[in-house]
């Protein structure tokens, strides 16, 4: 993270230590044995996010975790630094209360396709459209693991699992896609085995005032192996995998001869590109730039919508990140507006007033 994009956040988030004081990723680590499936992608997922953390140079006593319940809901153990493992699909909610009373935290919900989609859908995206000042990070593996394998809010129609022994019959959530249909300001995708992309796409989260969803791909190996493995095959990723960076042309297969732009109907489409193509070029013109701060989410949302059951074209990175009053700072203004008696003659009278009053 650069000096000035440090300074942009909150005052209360920031801290600039001595280098003898710095943080390391060990320091994040706690003397608990990590109890997930050999193999398991949540352990990638860690490593990644407590070598992430020193980065923010935040007080480990001002960061807080705060998980709900399945697999990836076990991180607030292995995480050191306030945590909280809560009730199923809850976490969300929690998480509103504890950053809008502690806006000098930092605070992180850690949920999964199950505990955040199925139970706990209402509360993600509320969090979302509120846009609390939460970061959530939801493990997709498409399949519940801690109760061993039934199919879940992701799982692919006609997934044989211990609870559809003759095909899943529902329709999948696109969880990218449901986080912008409720307005999130920030979006994101990565994948637990690429270490780099997930760093960055971290901390871009991280310097975001607001809500941050992060959806990323992670493989559960006793349940749904290789779930994403055209993702991650050498011989297959580059032609599937769609790197997003902002303000870049929307390039993507083994030569980067792919690129995207919307047809009539106003989907986006798949279109040939020579690679020695210059931006200007007749051939390049009308094929996307990759632009992350578009108000309107429906250009972010038509992203989302490339996605299918085989991976042909999958974005990962930042699909939206736009600015918007934090739900925290907008109770805080209100908060004080109240104190100072702007809008109502006295607080205290309003609060001990009958069911019924008048203002102005």
């Amino acid at each position: 993270m650069s000096e000035a994009e440090h300074d942009q956040r909150p005052a209360s988030l920031r801290l600039v230590p001595s280098t003898e004081e710095r943080l390391a990723a060990k320091d994040f680590k706690t003397d608990q044995d990590v109890r997930w499936c050999p193999g398991c992608g949540d352990y990638a997922i860690l490593a990644a996010f407590q070598a992430f953390m020193p980065e923010l140079d935040v007080p480990r006593e001002n960061v807080v975790v705060i998980s709900g319940i399945g697999c990836s809901s076990r991180f607030p153990h292995y995480m050191d630094t306030y945590g909280f493992h809560s009730i199923h699909g809850r976490a969300p909610a929690i998480a509103t209360g504890l950053a809008v009373s502690r806006p000098d935290l930092s605070v992180w919900v850690i949920t999964g396709d199950g505990d955040g989609l199925s139970i706990g859908g209402n509360h993600l995206i509320h969090a979302l459209r509120r846009n609390v000042n939460i970061k959530i990070l939801l493990f997709n593996n498409r399949i519940y693991g801690l109760t061993k394998g039934q199919y879940s809010p992701t799982s692919e129609q006609g997934k044989i699992t211990k609870s559809t022994p003759f095909g899943s019959i529902d329709a999948p959530f696109n969880p990218v896609s449901l986080a912008l249909g409720a307005d999130a300001t920030f979006v994101a995708r990565s994948v637990d085995s690429d270490r780099k992309h997930l760093t960055g796409v971290l901390r871009a989260a991280a310097d975001h005032e607001g809500a941050a969803f992060i959806e990323i791909y992670q493989n559960c190996p006793i349940f749904n192996d290789d779930a994403f493995a055209p993702l991650k095959e050498p011989a297959s990723r580059d032609d599937r995998l769609v790197r997003l960076q902002h303000g870049e042309p929307v390039r993507f297969g083994a030569g980067r001869t792919k690129g995207l732009r919307f047809s009539a109907q106003g989907s986006l489409e798949v279109v040939e590109v020579p690679g020695s193509a210059a931006p200007d070029d007749p051939v390049s013109r009308g094929t996307l730039v990759h632009d992350v701060q578009r108000d309107d989410p429906s250009y972010a949302f038509a992203l989302s919508r490339l996605d299918s059951e085989g991976f042909s074209h999958t974005p990962i990175g930042v699909f939206r990140k736009v600015e918007r009053p934090s739900y925290d700072a907008l109770m805080a203004t209100q908060i004080e507006l109240a104190k100072a008696g702007q809008g109502i003659d006295d607080l205290g009278t309003l609060l001990a007033s009958g069911d019924t009053w008048q203002i102005g």
